[in-house]
């Protein structure tokens, strides 16, 4: 993956296309890091209110 990247990025003409190639690349980074935080905050919780109602449930 990080070969096809810099291949991408020497192919670009120019700074600015490197700039924009390189700004992509963070955005896309910090989008998957914030998804995989929301997700696993999810998880979190979900487990937490299933343990609760089983608890309630036994009784």
């Amino acid at each position: 993956m990080l070969k096809n990247l810099l291949g991408r990025l020497k192919s670009q003409k120019g700074m600015s296309g490197v700039l924009v190639a390189l700004l992509l690349v963070v955005v896309g980074v910090g989008l998957v890091a914030g998804v995989n935080s929301y997700l696993t905050g999810q998880k979190t919780r979900i487990q937490t209110s299933a343990t609760g109602k089983i608890t309630n449930a036994l009784q």
